[in-house]
């Protein structure tokens, strides 16, 4: 019996960024690997967004669960990551945030299809479960 891929969107920001580039950066992400917002499980960040309006914004607009992980947790994944960043480490204690909570949403079964996408003030990833 088949069943439907499960996707995780990644998403990491500056603080105050704008819901509206949070946005746009999500729809050329979900474009790149050809699903639609129905398609996501959730959207996952770190612990230290879990009150930032543009990502929560992305999470309602779809109808997803928002969970964020720890830097800990998502420094887990710096084997995995296609984009690690010592730059990202310095500011939050992980080598990445959007590819990162992307994977870690999936342990121990996801496999990034869309890395790190950058935008001006936000980054997004999309993971898959194998």
């Amino acid at each position: 019996m088949r069943t439907e891929p499960i996707y995780a969107l990644g998403l990491g920001c500056e603080r105050g960024c704008d819901p509206q580039e949070m946005f746009a950066l999500t729809r050329d992400v979900l474009s790149a690997a050809g699903i639609a917002g129905m398609d996501l499980a959730g959207v996952y960040s770190i612990d230290q967004r879990q009150n930032e309006p543009a990502i929560i914004q992305v999470a309602t607009k779809f109808g997803l669960r928002f969970e964020c992980f720890s830097a800990e947790d998502l420094e887990e994944q710096t084997p995995h990551l296609l984009n690690p960043s010592e730059r990202v480490f310095e500011l939050v204690g992980c080598h990445g945030v959007a590819e990162s909570a992307a994977l870690a949403a999936l342990r121990p079964d996801g496999v990034l299809v869309v890395g790190k996408t950058k935008s001006a003030h936000a980054t997004a990833a999309l993971a898959v479960k194998r």
